[in-house]
């Protein structure tokens, strides 16, 4: 489960695993009553309960409302998914498709950027170009890994989840050999640090887990 986070006028906002979101709403229940309403609003599922708390919850790969609500919302969320998993930053990248929570493959490297000088002038200038070109051969390169590593498995995909600098990783999408890649649906960009391994394997406890926004009387 992600961490709670305040949201946008009032509430807060955390992630459920799939497989969680059961039990989950039966605390809810328990916390703050039955529920009294159950609801599709556009896209997301509302839940009403005794107490006056409000849920919405969102799932990661979309859902098609059919009676009973509930249950259909949970079979959609829990749907086997495979994801292909793209991060990138200045100097390192990490990636790799997953079916459902589990690694399938994956790749993690590394190139040199240089970082930012204090120098004037034309060293600066030189400096600046140096990157430039060090940044670029970032991205030829995480496109290389990525039509090496992922290509291979795009027929099966569902989505594509980017995280780390999202200029990065368009410029990596826009590489013409991952047009494959780039006409999947994107998923929300994923909140990484260094694209290491250890960072790779945590990623799909966010682009798997249900949105939800939760708001109790007295939020603010």
């Amino acid at each position: 489960m992600t961490r709670a986070r305040p949201a946008a006028g009032g509430g807060r906002r955390l992630g459920v695993p799939p497989e969680r979101l059961g039990r989950w709403l039966d605390g809810v229940a328990t916390r703050h009553g039955a529920f009294t309403d159950v609801h599709a609003d556009g896209d997301a599922l509302a839940v009403a309960c005794a107490d006056g708390t409000a849920v919405t919850l969102r799932a990661p790969f979309g859902w098609v409302p059919e009676a009973p609500l509930l249950a259909s919302f949970t079979a959609a969320a829990g749907r086997p998914r495979r994801v292909a998993v793209l991060l990138v930053r200045r100097g390192r990248w990490a990636v790799g498709v997953f079916a459902g929570p589990e690694l399938v493959v994956s790749k993690v490297d590394s190139r040199l950027v240089q970082g930012r000088t204090a120098a004037g002038g034309w060293s600066q200038q030189r400096f600046a170009r140096r990157r430039d070109n060090q940044t670029a051969a970032v991205v030829s390169s995480a496109a290389d890994t990525a039509a090496r590593v992922l290509l291979p498995h795009a027929a099966g995909l569902d989505a594509v989840a980017p995280g780390g600098d999202r200029g990065l990783v368009d410029d990596v999408l826009a590489d013409p050999r991952l047009r494959a890649l780039a006409a999947l649906p994107r998923l929300a960009p994923l909140e990484v640090g260094e694209p290491t391994k250890a960072v790779l394997l945590e990623t799909p406890q966010q682009f798997r887990a249900v949105a939800v926004h939760i708001r109790e009387p007295g939020d603010t």
